[in-house]
């Protein structure tokens, strides 16, 4: 008998196809309504974490891209409402990497702000991640 596949791997599969989607026809995401501000909270069962990529406009000086960023309201709408910053960095060369955990289904809600709010300053790269900070401890001392 077979068993029923998680709700994370329903999350992820979800995600996945989305970002299939989006890649498809780039054009359907860009013609449909910014999500409702969702207001679901990340558990164990349906949190993913989100590293995004904010890459600046280098032919630009910093002032001009501030600038930018607050006529758009960058910082009023990100991140949005709910989601735990993981961690925010500026990684010199290339802009700002900022990791969320987020639930799965406001993935969505994520992309449509960064959209509306941070494309010019910056180009926006997305990448699921996952914690593997433990199992990767563990086989460190398990090698030892």
């Amino acid at each position: 008998m077979r068993s029923h596949p998680s709700s994370r791997s329903r999350s992820l599969s979800a995600i996945a196809a989305a970002l299939v989607l989006t890649v498809v026809d780039p054009a359907a995401a860009q013609t449909t309504a910014a999500p409702q501000a969702g207001s679901a909270t990340a558990t164990p069962d349906n949190a993913i974490l989100l590293t995004v990529f904010l890459k600046h406009d280098q032919s630009r000086p910093l002032s001009e891209l501030n600038a930018q960023l607050a006529r758009q309201g960058f910082y009023k709408a990100f991140p949005p409402e709910g989601m735990e910053v993981v961690s925010w960095y500026v990684t010199m060369g290339i802009g700002q990497v900022i990791t969320l955990r987020l639930p799965a289904s406001r993935i969505r809600e994520v992309n449509r702000v960064l959209e509306d709010t941070a494309w010019g300053p910056y180009r926006t790269e997305f990448f699921v991640t996952y914690d593997y900070r433990n199992v990767g401890m563990a086989e460190h001392e398990k090698a030892r």
